[in-house]
């Protein structure tokens, strides 16, 4: 069995140099793609690690639109390209980080080959679904290089019906399922879809972060729906209540330890590096 892990990063080349250096493992390929806004050069070190490759086909990246699925894809698509067959993807960023030994997470696996983890909220009370249908029924200009864009997309949704997906589609998605892992037979239904479909990719050019609902909304809508698991095994701490999850320090280690997860996030060096010391340790 082999896992390929797909690393989303932008930022603290040290902090990913130590995620690569703790995910190294004989039966793991890792892919980083990194935004194409930042200079490949700060990150160079790291191609010299062991089973470790940098996505060619880099995009640019903006916080909510939908320029970071169509980089997640362009990702996935480079890594099924390969030569290599892969029993399951593993989607992160460059804050995760394993909170299990290597060998525990392809244990894991190993005993669930062909299921799909991936959280998504179906309480449709949550602060979440207040705002889920908009993020795709409203026009969202985020990608944009427009001047006064948030006012042509105020006016344009004031006077312009409600927008529907171009496909049969009930959506499904939360805060947590933009990081996922997936079977490789998933993933490749899941790019062979979003990469063919024009009209699905021109629709979801004007949502708002369809991270966070179009993967699990498709597989849920699929025949993969029986093998997939409402758990994307990442411990994440919402409780802050702002639109990013809580920067994880040193004072949650127990929480951490006891979530019965194989990865946490998000972790900052630069605010708190001892938690990492300690789940090394």
């Amino acid at each position: 069995m082999r896992i390929a892990h797909i690393i989303m990063a932008h930022k603290n080349p040290e902090q990913l140099m130590r995620l690569v250096k703790r995910l190294q493992h004989p039966q793991f390929d890792i892919y980083i793609h990194i935004d194409k806004k930042v200079a490949l050069s700060h990150f160079q070190i790291i191609s010299e690690e062991d089973n470790v490759h940098f996505i060619k086909d880099r995009q640019i990246c903006n916080w909510g639109g939908y320029s970071f699925l169509n980089a997640i894809f362009h990702s996935l698509n480079e890594v099924l390209s390969t030569s290599m067959h892969y029993d399951f993807i593993n989607l992160l960023s460059g804050q995760d980080y394993p909170i299990k030994s290597n060998t525990d997470i392809f244990e894991y696996f190993s005993r669930h080959k062909g299921v799909n983890f991936i959280s998504f909220d179906d309480s449709n009370v949550s602060e979440w679904w207040k705002h889920a249908n908009s993020r795709y029924e409203k026009y969202h200009f985020t990608d944009f290089r427009l001047k006064g864009k948030y006012l042509l997309q105020s006016i344009l949704n004031t006077f312009s019906s409600k927008r529907r997906f171009p496909i049969p589609l009930k959506l499904y998605g939360g805060s947590n399922s933009t990081w996922w892992t997936i079977s490789g037979a998933c993933a490749k239904y899941l790019t062979e879809l979003l990469i063919n479909n024009r009209s699905l990719i021109s629709f979801l050019k004007y949502t708002w972060s369809p991270d966070e609902f179009i993967v699990a909304s498709l597989i849920m809508g699929s025949d993969f729906k029986e093998q997939t698991i409402n758990n994307n095994l990442r411990y994440i701490d919402w409780s802050e209540g702002k639109a990013h999850p809580k920067i994880l320090l040193e004072e949650d280690l127990y929480s951490i330890k006891n979530s019965e997860m194989l990865f946490a996030r998000k972790f900052d060096t630069t605010v708190d590096s001892k938690i990492i010391d300690h789940l090394d340790h």
